[in-house]
């Protein structure tokens, strides 16, 4: 018999409405909860779609994805005909999104890396693609916005450095911030497909918080029926303004952090 579900497992996370009209809605989506349903997570129980359409009383279409672990801004539209529009907007790179990151080690400088990425396939969903598919185009701006060091080792030095980034991703392969990240030598915090493995355990074990630190902060793009310019924004969650006050960040630090982000990229 199958294992039974935890009690954690049977309470629906907390989806936020972040903006709603009769064409589109916009919510915060937790970290650790699915878009939709998916052959790989047959035992799971709760899903941003549906939970969304129960909120919003109508069915909706996805027309971007956040990774499970990922958490932050998701737009969903009421119609096939709007999520149309939307989707050419991805795909035309008309949408801005931007994101925040907790990495590993210290980064110096912006700079924007341009570094092609093979399709990661999965086992059963990709069984028929051609694994010797050539790299795709990749490309992720970055920036760093604080950094901090603690006096306690996490490998083989005597401290342990971390950064905070801007990402800006401007194609969409799949864990692209995170493989982006990880090529730099700056792997995501928490990241257990690519990042690193002592660092996660350290921080999980001392911080007592189990998650991949990447939010989908800011998404911007243009209304799909008057064509209007809109910008969306999720709230840092509780977790993560706890954890910066851990690591030695107060309000003024992390302001001043984020006043030194691209001027389109604003908390």
């Amino acid at each position: 018999m199958p294992d039974s579900l935890s009690d954690e497992q049977l309470q629906p996370p907390e989806i936020k409405i972040l903006f709603e009209d009769d064409d589109i809605v916009v919510i915060h989506k937790p970290a650790g909860l699915l878009v939709h349903r998916s052959y790989l997570a047959r035992r799971e129980r709760f899903f941003a779609m549906q939970m969304t359409r129960d909120l919003v009383g109508c069915h909706v279409f996805p027309v971007h994805r956040l990774d499970r672990p990922t958490s932050g801004v998701l737009l969903f539209a009421k119609s096939s005909e709007m999520a149309n529009v939307l989707c050419e907007q991805f795909a035309s790179k008309q949408v801005d999104k931007h994101y925040l990151a907790l990495v590993r080690g210290h980064i110096l400088e912006a700079g924007l890396l341009d570094y092609a990425l093979k399709q990661e396939f999965d086992e059963l969903g990709d069984k028929d693609v051609d694994p010797n598919k050539a790299a795709q185009e990749a490309q992720t701006s970055y920036q760093p916005l604080l950094t901090c060091e603690i006096p306690f080792p996490s490998g083989r030095y005597a401290t342990s450095r971390y950064c905070l980034v801007h990402l800006t991703p401007h194609t969409g392969r799949k864990h692209q911030l995170r493989r982006h990240m990880a090529h730099l030598r700056h792997p995501i915090l928490g990241d257990t497909t690519h990042g690193d493995g002592k660092q996660n355990r350290f921080f999980r074990e001392h911080f007592d918080i189990n998650r991949l630190w990447l939010i989908a902060k800011k998404l911007s793009f243009n209304h799909p029926r008057t064509g209007k310019r809109m910008s969306v924004e999720a709230e840092l969650e509780t977790e993560w303004l706890q954890l910066f006050g851990q690591l030695g960040w107060g309000d003024s630090d992390l302001d001043a952090g984020l006043d030194a982000a691209p001027s389109q990229f604003i908390c």
